[in-house]
């Protein structure tokens, strides 16, 4: 029933933060850096066409990482086919399938920044039958091919527990094969939809033990 009073709370108003105000508090925010080094590196990302997981996935860590003239390639496309709750790279059906010539491109911008140690990672391509090994298998070949003695980390999807796809990856020899399983089993199915942890898990350590990676070395 509506009371005829007007009542008044002792309590103090909420602050109601004005529209354009920053959500994020003072501690999660990150200097943004903008520097030569930068620009640079975003030069050759955008001349070479190619796309990282540090611009795809929001790190707030970009900045000063590409001051450093370093970044994370994502290749297969910039479309995931899964869409995992924490991550923000663009999740749907990719337009075609991936791109042959993307291998051949990693390689120059792993030439041209100076790396050493080149890291690649990916979108998911369920849509492939591979899920994409082979152009891991080629970007790996080509890097070593454009920039012999330059180590190479490869950061993998599950391939869907295909282990032919993995054969592919392996028979290239990467100097580390790794792989995110990101949470635990119990968070699988609200966390990671489309992945099982038992296929990722189990598939990736068994083969790491019978055919072992090369350690990774301090820079």
């Amino acid at each position: 029933m509506a009371t005829p009073f007007n009542i008044i709370s002792n309590q103090p108003p909420i602050p109601v933060p004005a529209p354009n105000a920053h959500p994020r508090p003072d501690w999660l925010r990150v200097k943004f850096f903008g520097g030569e080094r930068y620009q640079d590196l975003k030069r050759i990302m955008r001349t070479l066409d190619l796309h990282t997981v540090c611009e795809s996935a929001r790190c707030p860590n970009m900045g000063e990482c590409w001051d450093h003239g370093t970044a994370t390639f994502m290749i297969l496309g910039d479309i995931c086919t899964r869409a995992c709750g924490f991550c923000a790279v663009p999740s749907g059906k990719p337009a075609g399938p991936p791109d042959e010539e993307e291998p051949f491109r990693v390689a120059e911008a792993v030439a041209r920044m100076g790396l050493r140690y080149a890291v690649v990672t990916s979108v998911n391509r369920d849509d492939q039958p591979d899920g994409g090994a082979h152009i891991f298998a080629r970007t790996i070949e080509e890097i070593r091919r454009r920039v012999p003695g330059c180590k190479v980390e490869v950061l993998i999807p599950d391939f869907r527990g295909d282990w032919n796809a993995l054969n592919v990856v392996l028979a290239t020899r990467p100097d580390v094969l790794n792989h995110n399983t990101e949470t635990v089993p119990r968070l699988y199915r609200q966390v990671r939809k489309g992945a099982v942890y038992g296929v990722r898990s189990n598939c990736f350590a068994a083969r790491n033990k019978r055919i072992p990676m090369c350690p990774r070395k301090p820079a």
